[in-house]
């Protein structure tokens, strides 16, 4: 976390009977696993694995989960705006046809039920990092209608279509959304460089001007060793790292990967709270020893 970005792993229960407002932050949530609906003010949208959903800020909601199977999100909340990147719109706000998506891909509320029943319902509001409680005596939704251009919307990760090149494409080509000083980025299966010298894993590098975070979802992640579903891995500016020992030669020849990971790269240094320091590997380091 830090003044502009927190993120972390939620895995929400089937007693989730309150409503939550995030009352000064934009919030992104990533479905890693499970499927539901989420209600809203402005409607219900169902959700499957790879969703990327954007809450706005002042949005009264709630996940109902479907199903038995596990249910965990990468949660990331902003105290800016997140919004698709700028290079990709048009001075009308409209997706140009060069982005990696458009808004074809993009989904809205479906339908908006109007719940007009008196009862005890709870609201959890957040303001700046602190959760109060409010009981109200009609239901949150209690909405006929909306008008504007401030909803919730979902975008796929599988909907993302990669941009390829003869040779390594730097990691802006895949940002998905933006924000005050931090960017989320899609890694998701794509063709190697098709040069006939490139090497396809990723060179060393330092990120100097950011903090790298990586969530692995799922497939085969060709530069790292000992990085499993559900990882987590914090580069901090300014520290050299890479493939690890060996990566760099089984890439070559290799014309496809099928892994898909969120990144999110930070503009100001994040601090990790001492929660999540408890599920810190301490081995990690030593994975670039041979």
């Amino acid at each position: 976390m830090n003044e502009d970005v927190q993120l972390g792993l939620c895995t929400p229960t089937e007693d989730m009977k309150y409503f939550y407002r995030n009352g000064l932050k934009d919030e992104l949530l990533f479905v890693h696993y499970g499927h539901g609906v989420i209600e809203t003010i402005f409607g219900e949208m169902a959700f499957r694995p790879g969703d990327y959903i954007v809450i706005p800020i002042g949005t009264t909601y709630r996940i109902r989960l479907e199903g038995e199977s596990n249910h965990r999100f990468l949660v990331l909340e902003s105290n800016s705006r997140i919004e698709t990147p700028k290079r990709y719109r048009n001075e009308y706000g409209q997706l140009l046809e060069h982005s990696p998506f458009n808004e074809r891909d993009i989904r809205t509320p479906e339908k908006l039920n109007t719940y007009v029943e008196k009862g005890d319902y709870e609201v959890i509001v957040n303001i700046d990092n602190e959760l109060t409680s409010f009981k109200y005596e009609y239901h949150p939704f209690d909405v006929v209608g909306w008008d504007g251009y401030l909803f919730p919307w979902i975008l796929n990760i599988d909907d993302f279509e990669p941009i390829t090149g003869s040779i390594h494409q730097p990691p802006p080509v895949h940002q998905t959304f933006s924000g005050h000083n931090f960017v989320v980025c899609s890694f998701v299966p794509r063709l190697f460089d098709y040069h006939p010298e490139a090497i396809p894993a990723p060179y060393a590098h330092s990120n100097v001007n950011s903090d790298e975070v990586l969530y692995y979802v799922e497939g085969n992640f060709m530069s790292r060793k000992g990085v499993d579903e559900g990882s987590f891995t914090l580069h901090p500016s300014g520290i050299p790292h890479g493939p690890h020992p060996g990566t760099i030669e089984a890439s070559i020849g290799k014309k496809e990967t099928h892994e898909l990971a969120v990144m999110v790269d930070t503009f100001r240094p994040l601090r990790v709270t001492n929660f999540a320091l408890s599920f810190e590997d301490s081995s990690y380091m030593d994975s670039w020893n041979e």
